[in-house]
């Protein structure tokens, strides 16, 4: 088969391999689309993986072409759930699964999805629907990441119903006891952050505020439902003013901060309202470091800090299927884009598409932002 291997920091290549062979209780999948995700760039140019020589790529979808012990799952579309737990250790046991102490990860410790094929443990197999396109599978875990920090920050939680069945409980849940929404920003509009908004504005939330710096970023909000206003360009604009307007001067209840740069860090501080919760979504860019003003106004406005990671397995994945499904459902109905249910399309954040052979200039365009991008997808 064809993969693309990362021989060193640098160096990749695209080779002839061997077809890797399934171990038991693993399934051999033939990809069929894999997303360069953002830290897929220092991983290959700046810091290498865990384990080299290596196939990176963990935004992946596929068909089971052998399975073993599951022979029922041959020819199935699936997502793949990239993180490999060891399942031993405390928190495994306690079902948080993405803070496993001891895990293996696709694409950054073992081989992922630049190939042709990849072997992945059945446990970490989501059968798929028709509804979902392989577009949308191979988005499934950065919506995934999305959604947990979503979650994580109590935006979306599962409530027990009158039937005593478990379900999702967004959007006007969120009200307060006066019957007001609370204020949301979301900094830093790369693929995590668009999907932040895009199932924020989904879950029925209608104060929530963007900060981004690319044309092709304001476009994409446009078309989620977003207007004008909504949006800062911190070009043309300072964020903490934009956000002290739009809230009296107060600052808004949640924020998102999608970036991981010291300075976007400080200024989720400056826009927080008092009792405001800061969600810290995106990977460290450099050391974080605090002035001692801003660290008076944690303090004083007693602000809660909350960091997240990767995902929760089943259950953000779960979430997103059933709004991938639900928003399948609409698109192909009579309602109008105007009607308060949105029929959000994940695939529309797909701005540059290569085959395998071609990675290398997807990887080239992030690497040195040469072009506008979102997600740049690989089909093998």
């Amino acid at each position: 088969m064809k993969a693309q291997i990362l021989y060193g920091i640098g160096n990749i290549k695209y080779t002839e391999v061997e077809v890797p062979t399934p171990k038991d209780n693993e399934a051999l999948i033939q990809v069929s689309a894999c997303g360069i995700c953002g830290s897929d760039i220092p991983r290959i140019y700046k810091t290498g993986a865990h384990n080299m020589p290596l196939v990176p790529g963990h935004e992946m979808t596929g068909a089971v072409k052998e399975c073993a012990s599951r022979p029922e799952l041959v020819g199935r579309r699936v997502g793949i759930f990239p993180l490999i737990p060891c399942k031993e250790c405390p928190q495994c046991k306690a079902g948080h699964y993405e803070m496993c102490e001891n895990y293996n990860y696709l694409g950054s410790r073992c081989d992922g999805g630049f190939a042709e094929f990849v072997t992945v443990p059945v446990w970490n197999l989501i059968p798929l629907p028709d509804d979902i396109s392989d577009d949308e599978a191979a988005m499934l875990e950065p919506m995934s990441v999305a959604v947990h920090a979503i979650r994580e920050i109590g935006l979306i939680s599962k409530v027990t119903a009158q039937d005593g069945s478990k379900q999702w409980s967004a959007g006007a849940a969120g009200d307060d006891e006066t019957g007001s929404q609370p204020t949301i920003a979301v900094c830093g509009l790369g693929t995590i952050g668009l999907f932040v908004a895009m199932f924020l504005k989904d879950a029925g939330y209608r104060n929530v505020f963007c900060i981004g710096n690319k044309d092709i970023q304001k476009k994409k909000l446009l078309e989620m439902g977003y207007v004008e206003g909504d949006l800062c360009d911190v070009r043309f604009g300072e964020p903490a003013t934009f956000i002290k307007e739009k809230t009296g001067g107060r600052g808004v209840d949640y924020y998102f901060e999608c970036i991981g740069r010291p300075e976007s860090y400080e200024q989720a501080i400056k826009c927080a309202a008092p009792l405001g919760k800061v969600m810290l979504v995106g990977n460290p860019a450099a050391d974080m470091d605090l002035p001692r003003e801003t660290y008076w106004k944690i303090l004083r406005n007693q602000l809660t800090l909350k960091g997240t990671w990767n995902s929760s397995y089943p259950d953000d994945w779960t979430y997103v299927v059933e709004r991938l499904t639900c928003w399948k459902k609409l698109r192909e109905s009579a309602i109008k884009p105007n009607d308060e249910l949105c029929a959000m399309d994940p695939s529309s954040l797909i701005t540059h598409r290569f085959n395998l052979e071609d990675m290398d200039q997807g990887l080239f365009i992030m690497k040195n932002k040469s072009e506008e991008y979102i997600k740049v997808m690989v089909n093998p």
